[in-house]
């Protein structure tokens, strides 16, 4: 018999021990709260009805977030206009350039070169010159007095003609030497910011290649692609609201440009927003767009009425005198508010958190 209780007995009480674990962990040793309606937070005491916020549904403007970016209206891409060596870069990202201000320079000794050759041409050219002007008027005076035949004259009058034009030739080409000098010393087309360069001294820089990337500042905007149903009610300077998620601001901006062509791939229209100057953005940021999609009935209760337990929601109502707890389905937040889909009706009155429940919600 001993062995036998030995054998048996030990299994059967460790097999008991865990299902009264199990029961206890399942709370069946303690008060269970009844889904809706539950037990009145303190019983024996009536509650006041002035204590009760009564809750009324009430049509709310809606708003659509459709995400958006941070984009400079004036912005441009620096690049070379010759291929030359680059010397000099005297700007790095982030610093603020003032328009004609010297951003960098490339090697100019051959275009120096070609320009004093241009200048040496008009000079030779102009000596020349003034040998045939002085060659022309003997020409007609010796003409008029007939000692000099009129093919003489004429020719005299072509070599006249001819080096007027290499001149003018000559001062074009000098002009054409100049302007290729000044394009090796480039300079800042705007009043901006330097957002990256792309090029060092020592590297050689060809026409339209990269070399710095700059932005205004004072022009940044929103850029969103909102779907046509919404993009057509918007007018011009109409006023949103505008997110900017990593620095928690929300910025009031108006309606500078809706593009006039839909994107055939996802049937939006680009919208271009206008925001007050904030020294805070910077372009390529993310952003959202609220736009206006109409509006709605809903049920909205302040935050600090609701108590969160676990992952249910519930609110203290006042009925008949006596406080209830009611489980509540919860939706978007607004403010200090938040929407209510179900569990609360028109007419109901919600307390404020007793203590028992807010210490049991922490």
């Amino acid at each position: 018999m001993n062995s036998l209780i030995k054998r048996w007995g030990l299994p059967t009480l460790a097999v008991i021990v865990l299902l009264l674990m199990v029961a206890w962990m399942a709370g069946l040793f303690s008060d269970k709260l009844a889904p809706g309606a539950g037990q009145n937070a303190e019983n024996s005491n009536n509650v006041s009805s002035d204590q009760g916020l009564e809750v009324s549904s009430a049509t709310y403007a809606i708003y659509e977030a459709v995400p958006a970016s941070v984009e400079a209206k004036q912005a441009t891409v620096i690049s070379a206009r010759i291929m030359a060596r680059i010397t000099a870069i005297k700007v790095r990202s982030g610093d603020d350039v003032k328009q004609g201000q010297l951003l960098l320079t490339l090697e100019k000794t051959d275009l120096t070169s070609k320009a004093k050759q241009a200048g040496e041409q008009i000079r030779a050219v102009s000596a020349r010159l003034t040998e045939a002007q002085q060659n022309l008027e003997r020409a007609i005076k010796l003409q008029q007095q007939g000692l000099l035949a009129a093919a003489d004259l004429d020719k005299a009058r072509a070599n006249h003609d001819a080096l007027t034009a290499d001149l003018a030739a000559a001062q074009q080409a000098l002009q054409e030497a100049n302007i290729a000098v000044s394009y090796a010393e480039i300079k800042a087309p705007i009043d901006g910011r330097v957002v990256d360069r792309f090029a060092e001294p020592g590297d050689t820089a060809a026409p339209g290649s990269k070399l710095l990337t700059l932005y205004n500042p004072l022009t940044l905007r929103v850029e969103a692609q909102v779907r046509e149903q919404l993009a057509l009610t918007l007018k011009e300077n109409q006023l949103l609201q505008v997110e900017i998620p990593a620095l928690k601001l929300k910025i009031d901006a108006e309606l500078e440009e809706r593009v006039p062509a839909a994107d055939p791939g996802s049937r939006s229209f680009l919208i271009k927003v206008r925001m007050p100057f904030n020294a805070q953005l910077q372009p390529g940021m993310y952003a959202r767009l609220l736009v206006p999609a109409g509006s709605l009935k809903q049920i909205r209760i302040p935050a600090d009425r609701i108590v969160t337990v676990g992952q249910l929601d519930l609110v203290w109502v006042l009925q008949d005198g006596q406080a209830y707890r009611r489980f509540v389905k919860l939706g978007n937040t607004y403010g200090g508010e938040i929407e209510v889909l179900s569990g609360l009706t028109d007419g109901d009155r919600i307390l404020p958190i007793p203590t028992r429940a807010e210490a049991t919600r922490h």
